[in-house]
């Protein structure tokens, strides 16, 4: 059996670097990401972030946070993913951004899902990593996989499993808003599995599978919506009071794909990513922030998260509406902005921002500084030309006689969340020709 060792790709968690410091920070990590990228997935199937440039395209995300409180002990696990376009041919990337120790994957496989339990569709097909069916990724360490040469269209539900042998706390996205699946501890390998009966554990997380991308060189892009929990998708199972629709696919980033696919020309398709963390800000400074999501700043995970995904031409910026509470001001927000939209564009993407939405705890600074905010957005309809455009999920989900809270029918009910129709609200408002601009091709 051959095995394939990953390269590490940068620290999870580094401390905010100054003057020089920073300089050889980004240097170094830049320099291993190059390395990271082009030995996990060489010659012409390798990661390339540019349209048209080997037709892959990141159509799925879910953004690593932390570590999962239970390890896994040589076993499977099977993790739903909802494609938002489909392709020939697909790809995976495994991510041990938070281990303390090595991730042995033994076997990985894809396979179609209905999304309503472990078992899948047809046959999984087998996934290697440099050609060897094991890989083994260091702490801090990443590997996107080969092409595995399973057809899939736009709204696909794709199962993503994976034996790890070992003990290991498996890096986790913490909500997933639907039930992914393992097998037992010490069961082995049950990847190849088309029945769900030995996945017999379930979890509310996505664990260790953080993106696939499809193979589609009629896309002319992937769009990423990164920010805190409304684009995580935190009410988006909500749909009224004691009900809830976990695993139906109902964000407003689900809504706008579906959207993207049945209301633009076949000519201006796009693929759309979730980048979206709960409890996230979009400055570094605030001094409220919680230890659990400490470093996973807009700036902090913009390398990992949104630039290291395929074929990126926009992103749908959603942050603020923590960095309020957290103590930020609008200058460190504006200044957070303005440092993520300048990298975003010098890497050739075009960035679509929201003013912060509201919420009935803000303070009166609070809201002056929310205004601030706006303002700075709102300007030119451009940030004040450091980004492409505004959407405008302030005026949506604002209570018409209540400007500082949420429409009562968009309301989960916590005065901060948009539930399942203000989901949609939110996907509805959003220029589709606007973001069509964002395609290089």
């Amino acid at each position: 059996m051959r095995r394939f060792l990953a390269r590490v790709r940068e620290p999870a968690r580094a401390p905010l670097a100054r003057g020089v410091a920073a300089a050889l920070a980004l240097t170094l990590a830049s320099s291993v990401l190059a390395a990271s990228t082009s030995t996990a997935a060489p010659d012409a199937d390798g990661p390339d972030r540019r349209p048209g440039r080997n037709a892959w395209f990141t159509s799925w995300a879910s953004s690593q946070q932390g570590l999962a409180p239970d390890p896994l002990r040589d076993q499977s696990m099977r993790m739903i993913t909802h494609l938002s376009q489909g392709g020939d041919a697909v790809r995976i990337r495994v991510q041990n951004t938070f281990g303390a120790a090595p991730l042995t994957v033994d076997a990985a496989t894809v396979a179609h899902s209905d999304g309503k339990d472990a078992a899948t569709q047809g046959r999984p097909l087998p996934v290697t990593f440099a050609g060897g069916r094991e890989v083994v990724i260091p702490p801090g360490g990443e590997v996107w996989s080969d092409t595995t040469g399973l057809r899939t269209a736009a709204q696909d539900d794709i199962a993503v499993s994976l034996s790890v042998s070992g003990t290991v706390a498996p890096g986790r996205h913490d909500s997933a808003f639907r039930t992914n699946y393992l097998t037992p501890p010490g069961s082995g390998d049950h990847t190849a599995d088309p029945a769900g009966t030995a996945f017999t554990e379930t979890t509310g997380s996505t664990l260790l599978v953080s993106a696939v991308d499809v193979r589609n060189p009629r896309l002319r892009g992937s769009l990423v919506a990164y920010g805190s929990s409304v684009v995580d998708g935190t009410g988006s199972t909500n749909c009224g009071p004691g009900c809830e629709r976990p695993g139906a696919n109902l964000r407003w980033t689900d809504d706008l794909a579906r959207r993207i696919t049945s209301e633009l020309p076949a000519t201006r398709q796009f693929a759309l990513a979730n980048a979206g963390i709960g409890g996230t800000t979009s400055a570094a400074t605030c001094p409220g922030t919680g230890e659990s999501v400490r470093g996973l700043d807009a700036a902090a995970r913009l390398e990992r998260d949104v630039l290291a995904l395929h074929g990126v031409t926009g992103v749908l910026y959603y942050y603020g509406t923590n960095d309020l509470p957290a103590g930020c001001d609008a200058a460190q927000i504006e200044a957070s902005y303005r440092e993520v939209f300048r990298r975003l564009r010098d890497a050739g993407v075009k960035v679509y921002v929201t003013p912060i939405t509201p919420r009935p705890g803000y303070t009166d600074q609070h809201n002056r500084d929310r205004h601030a905010v706006g303002t700075f957005v709102s300007k030119w309809n451009s940030c004040g030309g450091t980004c492409d455009g505004i959407l405008p999920f302030d005026q949506v989900l604002k209570d018409p006689v209540r400007p500082n809270s949420i429409h009562p029918p968009y309301d989960t009910g916590d005065g901060v969340h948009a539930n399942i129709a203000g989901q949609r609200a939110l996907a509805d408002i959003v220029s589709l020709p606007m973001l069509a601009s964002s395609a290089r091709r």
